[in-house]
């Protein structure tokens, strides 16, 4: 009984970090990516998105467009992620890690917007971590 609540704990931290980095993926980095073509078809100028948008740096701002394609990589990165950490593949868990660590450093220049994307990542994070080391010492213990 006891072996089996030690085997659950993982995993449903494993699941946990797998639909945040889902989330993540599809609603916050997919979509921006889908309507990019659209707005492009339908000739919209990126300045006058711009204007509801603002980022820490001036840049970005001024090149929106480009933004929305690159989120269609991050988001991507992130569903592969969370597909390997579904089908409990050490890949999988790894190539989270280091798209959540990315997204945790990089948060700063995209603030505001940065904000979600640093919860969402540091809380996926915090479940593989937890899933990977749950109760270990980081030292031993002395037996004296």
């Amino acid at each position: 009984m006891n072996d089996r609540v030690h085997t659950r704990a993982p995993r449903r931290a494993i699941r946990g970090a797998a639909v945040l980095m889902l989330i993540q993926g599809v609603l916050m980095e997919g979509l921006p990516f889908l309507a990019l073509p659209v707005l492009l078809l339908a000739g919209v100028d990126a300045s006058v998105l711009a204007h509801g948008l603002s980022f820490i740096i001036p840049a970005f701002n001024d090149h929106l467009f480009l933004m929305m394609a690159m989120s269609g990589v991050f988001g991507a990165m992130r569903v592969v992620g969370a597909i390997g950490l579904l089908r409990n593949r050490l890949w999988g868990f790894w190539f989270s890690v280091t798209s959540c660590s990315v997204t945790l450093i990089l948060m700063v220049f995209m603030l505001p917007a940065g904000v979600a994307d640093g919860l969402l990542s540091g809380s996926a994070l915090f479940l593989l971590f937890l899933a990977k080391f749950g109760a270990k010492p980081i030292y031993a213990q002395d037996q004296s």
